[in-house]
């Protein structure tokens, strides 16, 4: 999953990327590096960011969205606004990236459970603005599957299809670096829950100041642990490099037919 931030604040692309031309670019910059999809969102979710209106994030998505959907491109939306993910299903995404885990908007659940698009669930401990002041679990790993497969099951018995669900553990969303390792190193605690399992590392597990080449060597490391414990759905910037590390660490995986979506049922390939 490549990902396109058409926003002027995003923690690590925050402002390269806002004209609808420069998103696009980047959008098929990501493709030809081989992403097999994009996930688009307009609103920052980085610790301490302020929350924005649906009609902001509309504002900045929906001009790359529509395009990369009419050119057949897979999208998917990073939002926990109903009003957006409806607007960007009637465009032509595939998918619902929602960090609130459809629980932010009381929309949310409807408006996924009607449209039957599939859905990546994160956990989030309390919301950006406040959610890394002081994180703190008894054992990180079990507090975030219980919380995930609960959730989960909740929504199948209201109406989901269990294959229209994939997990999200939320790497630095409410955690702390310590937070981050364990839920990393013990994800097979997570893949066990039977759902597929969509990891976030990219560019958060070294500091912001760091060298490029540090957060990218820790992204990449991370990708490549990530899959060996079982993840489905990679969410990176840095696709090629990515891509390159699997293959390396032995994840050559075929990549999906031309045109196929990535169905959360079949776990989407990662190389």
């Amino acid at each position: 999953m490549g990902i396109l931030n058409p926003t002027p604040d995003s923690f690590s692309d925050g402002g390269l990327h806002e004209t609808p031309d420069a998103a696009l670019a980047h959008a098929e910059r990501l493709l030809a590096a081989g992403a097999d999809f994009i996930d688009i969102g307009g609103e920052s979710t980085r610790p301490g960011a302020t929350p924005v209106a649906p009609e902001i994030e509309l504002d900045r998505v929906m001009p790359a969205l529509r395009r990369l959907a009419a050119d057949g491109r897979t999208v998917s939306i990073d939002t926990r606004n109903a009003a957006v993910m409806r607007a960007a299903l009637g465009a032509g995404a595939a998918v619902v990236n929602d960090v609130s885990a459809l629980t932010h908007d009381p929309d949310s659940f409807e408006t996924v459970r009607r449209s039957g698009a599939p859905v990546i669930l994160m956990h989030m401990k309390g919301d950006p603005a406040t959610m890394n002041d002081d994180p703190r679990y008894g054992d990180v790993v079990a507090e975030v599957a219980d919380a995930l497969g609960e959730q989960a099951e909740r929504f199948v018995a209201a109406g989901l299809m269990k294959s229209q669900i994939a997990i999200d553990p939320g790497l630095g969303f409410g955690k702390s670096h310590r937070h981050n390792l364990a839920l990393l190193h013990d994800l097979d605690r997570l893949t066990a829950l039977g759902y597929p399992v969509c990891i976030g590392a990219s560019r958060k597990l070294a500091a912001l100041t760091a060298p490029s080449g540090v957060r990218l060597a820790a992204s990449t490391a991370a990708a490549v642990l990530a899959a060996q414990k079982g993840a489905a759905i990679l969410r990176v910037h840095d696709v090629a490099e990515t891509r390159v590390a699997l293959r390396i660490a032995g994840f050559a995986m075929p990549r999906p037919a031309e045109g196929s979506s990535p169905g959360m049922a079949e776990n989407a390939a990662i190389v």
